[in-house]
C-alpha cells in the first residue's frame, strides 16, 4: 500500500484505509496522515458524496481563490453556501481520532465502516458503500478517463 509523505519538497497525500467510525462519529486517521495534516485542519463536504479533508495551508489557498468568485454568480453563491457551511476546523484526540459532525456523517452517509484515502493535497472520507459505488461505476473507465485528461507524451 501506497502511503503518504513528501516528494521534491511537495507534500503529497496517497493511499487507502479502512476504519470504524464510532457511535459518537470518531474515526481514526491513519498516522501517516496526521503527521501530514498537522494540528488544525478543515473537514468539508466533498464532491460525489464523500468529505474532504484539508491541511491548513490546503485550506487558506482554497479560501481565497474562493474569495475571487463574484457573489454575484448563482452557481458561485451555491458552491459556497455547500462548500464552507459545513467546514470545521478540527484537531486530532490523544488516540489520533477525529470528531466529525452529524451533519456532515449524514451528508456523506457514513454508518460504521469508512474508506479515508488521500488524494494529492486532501484526504477524502466515504462510506464503504459509497467508496464501492464510485469505484466501479468508474473502473472499466479510467483508461479512456486518462487518454481524456493526459497528452499522450505524459505517461502515468
Amino acid at each position: 500500500m501506497v502511503e503518504c509523505g513528501e516528494k521534491w519538497g511537495v507534500t503529497m497525500l496517497m493511499g487507502e484505509y479502512h476504519h470504524n467510525i464510532d457511535e459518537k462519529g470518531r474515526l481514526t486517521i491513519p498516522s501517516k496522515f496526521r503527521d501530514e495534516l498537522k494540528e488544525n485542519f478543515i473537514v468539508t463536504r466533498g464532491l460525489d458524496g464523500c468529505l474532504f479533508v484539508y491541511p491548513m495551508e490546503e485550506w487558506n489557498q482554497i479560501v481565497n481563490k474562493l474569495k475571487t468568485l463574484p457573489f454575484t454568480k448563482k452557481d458561485a453563491r451555491t458552491f459556497l453556501r455547500f462548500f464552507l457551511s459545513g467546514a470545521c476546523e478540527c484537531t486530532f484526540d490523544r488516540q489520533g481520532r477525529i470528531s466529525i459532525a452529524t451533519p456532515l456523517i449524514e451528508y456523506a452517509n457514513i454508518e460504521k465502516e469508512c474508506i479515508i484515502i488521500g488524494v494529492n493535497d486532501r484526504l477524502e472520507i466515504w462510506s464503504k458503500n459509497n467508496w464501492e459505488k464510485f469505484f466501479n461505476q468508474n473502473e472499466n473507465s479510467m483508461q479512456d478517463i486518462a487518454e481524456d485528461l493526459f497528452e499522450s507524451n505524459v505517461g502515468i
